[in-house]
């Protein structure tokens, strides 16, 4: 009987390590159905999730009866979506008709979507079954996902760990082997993250590509930086299908038409990358340098041509995006929140947004006396609260983006195609750490404030050598980030690759360029082991 189950397991366990293209191919084959997968991927998130607590809404009997019908449909030889009969999950704050989109809101536990978000309806109509939805951040709005609705979850390489924010049970539960692909959301790096502290593939698209609503995270009025639906995927060929999909094909029919280019027809070797370490804003992990030196050889060896290059004024870009999401003084949180239980990182980012400018002009200089300037320099764009101000930083932002296409057009090496550079500065944080380590998220920020498509794309594993270099200090943010960086051996680290806007299919290009070499090595981060 043990051999027996034994058996069973790895026939499971081998379904659940096929790419979401490879599930589909065997399914429109007949090699096996979807009802096998299905149920293959149930046992998984079963096994895992009790770790994870990744998937926090379920809908087996519902995934086991539409897998059913794929089935059906595939025997009568009716017309099969690229997705038919792939297992999938997606983001708990997108509708999905029947289930809760919470945003990590006890008060909207009992309310029910009527129906599917724009982009999930497009993942079923090409066949996808949606297994169940994740968690998240509460309104989304920080670098871990935890809530008091649905709790915490745990990094599928180090329970001791987050999966990242906010799409984090999104990508423990991918990389965990529990779903194919899925789908997320980024305002702030909310699908680079998560994919880069689990070892996954993922892609923000353009700023308009994707638009997502997002009515109870950042008011839906803000729309200088808007969020975008994303695809995350253990493979990049996965991550370009799951975009191809939640796009509406290359060739959209709906309007307005946002075609998508044949990534697969880009010659990498014709490529101008730039490639930076550091973004003067905080120094990153010693793996997190060393992933993006052996990406950007790997681009190199492939005939692109990369060329060092420092990104322009990014402090600057950081404390533009602060301010325009906090132009309200977080009057649209505190309204969102009404009287929810708040969790203490949006409770403390809700208080300092309603504080005077005199009072947090005091707060920091007193930071400083003590030589926290990490945090001191968070504060500087909060507390103005007025409509003048908010234009005055939309313009703000329309002059860095104009200064940095610029850059790009115009620095030596250029004109850029692509830009190679961290998608995190440390690997998976600590839980709770996210409270002194916002300005560890600036890498992906960035790309929302210019509205650039970004992917990650998993690289190596921090080796037991090179930890930590970071020099001790008193500074609260660089103490946060050194005790980060200690015991992260062996912990999933990725790059970012960023185009310029509509241009996703030149990323996704380098991103499976640095993957397929990246695969070949022993450090690679497949699928964890997750303690069951």
């Amino acid at each position: 009987m043990q051999a027996a189950t034994s058996a069973q397991q790895q026939i499971e366990t081998d379904l659940t390590a096929l790419s979401a293209t490879e599930q589909a191919s065997l399914v429109r084959q007949g090699k096996i159905s979807s009802l096998e997968l299905v149920e293959a991927h149930i046992a998984r998130i079963e096994a895992v999730n009790p770790v994870l607590n990744a998937v926090v809404v379920k809908r087996y009997e519902e995934a086991r009866a539409e897998a059913r019908e794929a089935d059906r449909r595939r025997l009568q030889g009716e017309a099969l979506g690229p997705l038919h009969g792939v297992p999938v999950s997606v983001k708990e704050c997108l509708d999905l008709a029947g289930t809760p989109s919470t945003f990590g809101l006890p008060s909207r536990a009992s309310m029910r979507a009527e129906q599917d978000d724009a982009y999930v309806a497009r993942l079923r109509a090409a066949g996808a079954i949606v297994l169940g939805k994740t968690n998240v951040a509460q309104l989304l709005m920080f670098v871990e996902s935890d809530n008091p609705l649905y709790g915490r979850s745990n990094n599928p390489w180090d329970l001791q760990r987050t999966p990242g924010g906010s799409s984090g049970g999104e990508a423990a539960i991918i990389a965990a082997g529990g779903a194919a692909l899925g789908l997320g959301t980024d305002i702030g790096g909310s699908v680079r993250a998560p994919a880069a502290f689990c070892g996954i593939a993922s892609m923000k698209p353009t700023a308009g590509r994707l638009p997502d609503a997002g009515r109870h995270s950042m008011p839906f009025g803000q729309r200088a930086i808007v969020s975008q639906v994303g695809v995350l995927a253990r493979h990049v060929a996965d991550v370009a299908l799951g975009l191809e999909v939640a796009n509406g094909g290359r060739e959209p029919a709906a309007e307005p038409p946002m075609p998508l280019h044949d990534w697969t027809a880009v010659d990498v070797s014709r490529l101008r990358v730039a490639c930076y370490l550091d973004d003067g804003l905080f120094p990153v992990a010693p793996a997190v340098r060393r992933a993006v030196q052996e990406a950007a050889t790997i681009l190199s060896d492939a005939g692109a041509r990369v060329t060092p290059w420092q990104p322009p004024a990014v402090p600057h870009a950081y404390q533009l995006s602060l301010g325009l999401f906090s132009a309200d003084c977080g009057a649209g949180f505190r309204e969102t929140l009404g009287g929810n239980k708040r969790d203490p990182r949006i409770a403390m980012l809700v208080a300092l947004a309603a504080r005077s400018r005199f009072t947090l002009g005091a707060l920091g200089g007193l930071l400083r006396l003590f030589g926290q300037h990490g945090l001191a320099g968070g504060l500087q764009a909060f507390g103005h609260g007025d409509t003048a101000h908010y234009w005055k930083l939309v313009e703000a932002q329309i002059d860095y983006q104009e200064r940095f296409r610029a850059a790009l057009d115009q620095d030596e090496g250029g004109p850029f195609d692509l830009i190679l550079c961290p998608a995190m500065s440390l690997p998976a944080w600590k839980h709770g750490a996210a409270r002194d380590l916002t300005l560890g998220g600036a890498y992906s920020i960035l790309y929302n404030l210019l509205g650039y498509p970004a992917g990650v794309v998993p690289v190596t594993r921090v080796r037991a050598n090179e930890e930590s270099d970071r020099p001790a200090s008193a500074d609260l943010v660089q103490r946060a980030a050194r005790k980060t960086e200690e015991g992260s051996a062996g912990l999933p680290v990725g790059v970012q690759v960023v185009a310029r806007p509509w241009r996703e299919h030149v990323a996704l290009a380098a991103m499976q360029e640095i993957e397929r070499v990246a695969r070949q090595q022993p450090d690679f981060p497949f699928t964890p082991r997750v303690p069951c």
